[in-house]
């Protein structure tokens, strides 16, 4: 029989691979892991309808529970909505589920609380990185009673089911489009719009991941150019058909991941 010191030394490795955090995320990764902590909140139905990155209805739009609101480090004043992020916890053996991790969209922002400071209490003001989850979504990883916890979080591919979706809004001069359903890097950093009559026009961010511009709209068919944080570019042609009607969704092309 090995001497307790060589049994200990060989049994090192398997000890170690057993906190590993395996993933099959790996070859769509697009940041390293890197340090933060999360909390969760008690979610209920009400909970899947708003937010900050303006997708209204989670369900609908396909993201259900398995959501994050962003700390403002991390918010980007609405420019990270839609990507997504691998989540894992760590350091606390206690309460992390070894081996797990999630993969989460940014729909929510974490609002700061100034009134307490950044290192007792005030979880998501500046310069913290902090991840605030469903509770439906923490339960994957850890256990509830963990409360605050240290994790490892990276940006992923998003993966989706069909196209990008165009949701068009406004009156007369006044038109919006909430763009959702993105795959790739997920988020949306610039909008083109073009309609038959106009050339190519840029769209300022209005909130989250609805875009506007003072322009009547109406009666032509509308095409769309997406830029994405990783440089990637999408231009769906003639999307949205010139019949269309405010308050109605139409799909478009997908980024190639």
């Amino acid at each position: 029989m090995a001497p307790p010191l060589l049994l200990f030394l060989f049994l090192l490795p398997a000890l170690a691979a057993g906190h590993q955090h395996p993933s099959s995320y790996g070859s769509s990764a697009l940041s390293e892991w890197r340090p933060a902590k999360a909390s969760y909140y008690a979610a209920d139905p009400e909970d899947a309808i708003g937010g900050a990155c303006g997708f209204g209805d989670l369900g609908k739009h396909g993201y259900g529970m398995a959501t994050v609101g962003l700390s403002t480090a991390l918010f980007e004043r609405g420019a990270a909505c839609g990507g997504c992020y691998e989540v894992k916890c760590v350091e606390d053996l206690k309460y992390c589920l070894p081996g797990t991790s999630i993969v989460v969209t940014a729909t929510n922002f974490c609002a700061p609380n100034y009134g307490l400071p950044a290192d007792a209490g005030g979880h998501c003001n500046p310069p913290n990185h902090h991840f605030l989850l469903p509770i439906q979504s923490f339960e994957k990883i850890a256990l509830w009673k963990a409360g605050i916890m240290p994790i490892q979080y990276r940006r992923v591919k998003c993966l989706r089911e069909g196209g990008v979706r165009f949701s068009v809004n406004g009156r007369h001069f006044f038109f919006t489009v909430l763009i959702s359903n993105v795959g790739g890097a997920g988020d949306v950093r610039s909008v083109k719009i073009k309609g038959t009559e106009l050339g190519w026009l840029s769209m300022g961010r209005n909130w989250g991941q609805v875009w506007h511009i003072n322009c009547d709209m109406r009666g032509q068919p509308l095409s769309f150019e997406l830029s994405s944080s990783d440089g990637k570019t999408l231009t769906s042609f003639n999307v949205v058909p010139k019949d269309w009607e405010y308050g109605k969704t139409y799909t478009g092309k997908q980024f190639l991941l």
